[in-house]
């Protein structure tokens, strides 16, 4: 006996089938069916053949793969009983619900009194799927491993991609063939992690970011994850993912996964990338004001890191907002006597050798320069050397002797005191000042995994969240150490990268956008010469690299020169004449022939306009460009396509190129199947290209 299932909306079809009560399978997932395709059917032709050197029955690939069946891959779920006795599970279908876009799958194993639940819940306009399993028991057990609902992996695919980083390097592609055996993930710093970002992409044959079938996955957890993509001995292919393993250190009756989001794509690799833009954009991050334009930001750290001084502080908010800044934010060193990285953490009282007369004069000229304030803190850790620790090393986490981090540990924020504590200082500013945006940082792992850590700075940013809804939050980690859509729940905005090199930022933000969009992804014009790569850069290219996000500036805007001030004035300008179409644009990347060019087009919602950011981050292997496609237009229509920054072409660009003498009238078609030809550019430029619907 087969029972089935299905969820559908206009892009695919999801469907799941239970043979003989045993706990269903995903059968199928890609391209819509029809409304009246025999699933039974389906799932029958779907089986596998049986031969020598196999067993007489393939067991299932069910959404939590049970040991206790045989199955020869990795389970999806290991528990123990408190005495140390290891469970193997063996569910059977207890019940389910299905309603409008959602199905809910209970399963139950009588004999070792389990139940497993798991939640489908499928959004018709973002196509994501977001999945969640739970194990129930009448006593407590320790878990090893729980996976959310495990998925096929596609048989028409020959390879993954995964994303790894590093600080300053985040979001590294990471291509791996599909071959016998587990290609296996594991963060177990405690955080979402540069090394480790918790996603999947799955290309089919012949995919590339434009055209062809694809499958992504992203685990919204920021306490570190598992991620298993294995091909079973007979061919088959699972993907599962789920905190990382041992994380729930003490017996409990009740253990859950975090959401796992799924997309299928049918034009690929953006399409899987644009829901998971609109969907963490329009269903996950809590706007304090939705329809609030994003502001310019400024950020005083790499002007000043330690060294605070009212005055300066006052000339950098002036000359900033001359440049288009709307807010600005003070960085590391306001508080306790924190003169370097080595103490003060979690000793959150303003210094009164910086400040003697508090916050309010600062914050007062901000405001009268026309900005908004906000201010750094980094709750869950602490110094040694500092107040608090003197008198409570027991609430840092780990041990007395553990390695230090950038000089600090992590406070335990399981425990409720610690929580209360950093909630009263942080409070206390927020009901002190008129302060609307924290940047909240992390600067290092933990001495240990453990899932009450996160839970806690969960507890503590929703406590924040709800009593000072107006004030927006910034996820931190030395730059993109944690992003994902559990922090992006409770925040607003993510700090990609601590590298402000407009070279690296190409890459990070390029890759960064197959699963975030412009509107949370915080980018900054750095300096001259970049701080953290020695590289010097134009002011021309780094400003229009920040223009491609959320787009602020962090340098000393007294090393600025005469030109340098026009041209960040001019592209800061056309930035805020555009963010309010381009901060809800679908981030589309393009497949550029050209392997030194790194390019996207930012398309608006409703088709009318679109911009596209060529960037040339090598010198060329040919010698000149070749065609830029371009993509998602209407084939039909006509489109005035112009280059914004053509006066910055070069004295080696010496053709008559239509682009440099104006707007060109183009069709969707024509755009899309021949392209457009760039004039040659030296290597750290950037193109500019605006496009309108006529």
């Amino acid at each position: 006996m087969i029972k089935t299932w299905r969820l559908d909306d206009a892009r695919q079809t999801l469907a799941l089938a239970a043979r003989d009560g045993r706990c269903p399978e995903v059968v199928y997932w890609g391209a819509p069916l029809p409304q009246d395709e025999d699933l039974c059917a389906l799932a029958a032709v779907t089986q596998l053949d049986v031969t020598g050197g196999m067993l007489d029955q393939n067991p299932d690939l069910s959404i939590c793969p049970e040991a206790a069946r045989s199955f020869p891959g990795q389970p999806g779920i290991i528990v123990r009983r408190e005495d140390g006795t290891p469970l193997l599970p063996q569910f059977t279908l207890a019940d389910d619900a299905l309603q409008d876009n959602s199905l809910k799958i209970v399963c139950a194993d009588l004999l070792n009194s389990l139940t497993y639940t798991a939640v489908f819940a499928l959004d018709p306009q973002t196509h994501v799927i977001a999945m969640t399993a739970q194990l129930d028991c009448d006593r407590p057990l320790h878990l090893h491993w729980l996976a959310a609902p495990v998925l096929p992996g596609a048989q028409s695919s020959d390879e993954m991609v995964d994303f790894a980083g590093r600080w300053c390097g985040e979001f590294q592609m990471n291509r791996t063939p599909w071959s016998a055996g587990i290609r296996y993930r594991e963060n177990r710093t405690g955080r979402t992690g540069h090394e480790h970002f918790p996603g999947l992409m799955v290309p089919c044959r012949g995919a590339t970011n434009t055209s062809g079938e694809a499958f992504a996955f992203h685990y919204g957890w920021s306490g570190g994850h598992r991620m298993i993509a294995e091909e079973l001995p007979d061919g088959r292919r699972q993907i599962q993912f789920g905190h990382a393993a041992r994380m729930e250190t003490a017996p409990a009756r009740s253990f859950s996964t975090a959401p796992l989001y799924a997309v299928y794509s049918s034009d690929g690799l953006n399409g899987c990338a644009v829901s998971f833009q609109r969907h963490l954009r329009d269903r996950i991050v809590p706007w304090t004001n939705a329809e609030a334009p994003r502001p310019v930001h400024y950020n005083c750290w790499e002007a000043v890191y330690f060294d605070h001084n009212l005055d300066t502080l006052r000339d950098i908010a002036t000359r900033a907002a001359g440049l288009g800044a709307e807010r600005f934010v003070l960085d590391d060193g306001w508080f306790g006597r924190r003169d370097d990285d080595t103490s003060s953490l979690s000793d959150w009282e303003v210094d009164p050798r910086k400040y003697p007369d508090g916050l309010g004069p600062l914050i007062d000229h901000v405001h009268g320069a026309g900005m908004s304030f906000g201010i750094w803190f980094e709750p869950e850790m602490i110094n040694p050397d500092s107040n608090l620790h003197r008198a409570h090393p027991d609430w840092a986490l780990g041990a007395e002797d553990q390695i230090l981090g950038r000089q600090q540990k992590a406070l335990n924020m399981a425990l409720p005191e610690v929580r209360a504590f950093l909630y009263d200082r942080i409070a206390a500013l927020l009901r002190a000042h008129p302060i609307d945006y924290i940047k909240w940082d992390h600067n290092r792992v933990l001495p240990m995994p453990d899932a009450a850590q996160t839970r806690g700075s969960y507890a503590l940013l929703d406590q924040l969240r709800a009593d000072f809804p107006q004030v927006e939050i910034e996820s931190c980690a030395s730059g993109g150490g944690r992003i994902d859509f559990g922090i992006l729940s409770r925040t607003q905005r993510v700090w990609l990268s601590d590298s402000n090199d407009a070279l690296e930022r190409l890459h990070i933000q390029h890759n960064a956008a197959l699963f975030l969009p412009a509107a949370v992804t915080g980018s900054h014009v750095g300096p001259r010469r970049c701080h953290t790569s020695g590289r010097t850069l134009d002011i021309t290219f780094r400003a229009w690299v920040a223009a491609q996000r959320h787009m602020g500036f962090e340098m000393d805007p007294r090393e600025l020169d005469v030109r340098e001030e026009a041209v960040l004035r001019d592209v800061t300008a056309w930035w805020k004449d555009n963010r309010h179409w381009m901060m809800r644009a679908d981030i589309l990347r393009l497949d550029a022939p050209d392997a030194s060019v790194v390019a996207e087009q930012q398309l608006a919602q409703d088709g009318a306009r679109f911009v596209v950011f060529a960037g040339r981050a090598a010198t060329a292997a040919q010698i000149a460009p070749r065609p830029l496609r371009l993509t998602r237009l209407d084939p039909a229509a006509r489109y005035e396509v112009q280059l914004r920054n053509r006066a910055e072409a070069s004295h080696l660009s010496r053709g008559h190129l239509a682009l440099k003498d104006g707007p060109v009238k183009l069709t969707g078609a024509a755009l899309m199947h021949s392209g457009l030809v760039l004039p040659w550019s030296f290597p750290e430029t950037m193109w500019v290209l605006e496009g309108r619907k006529l």
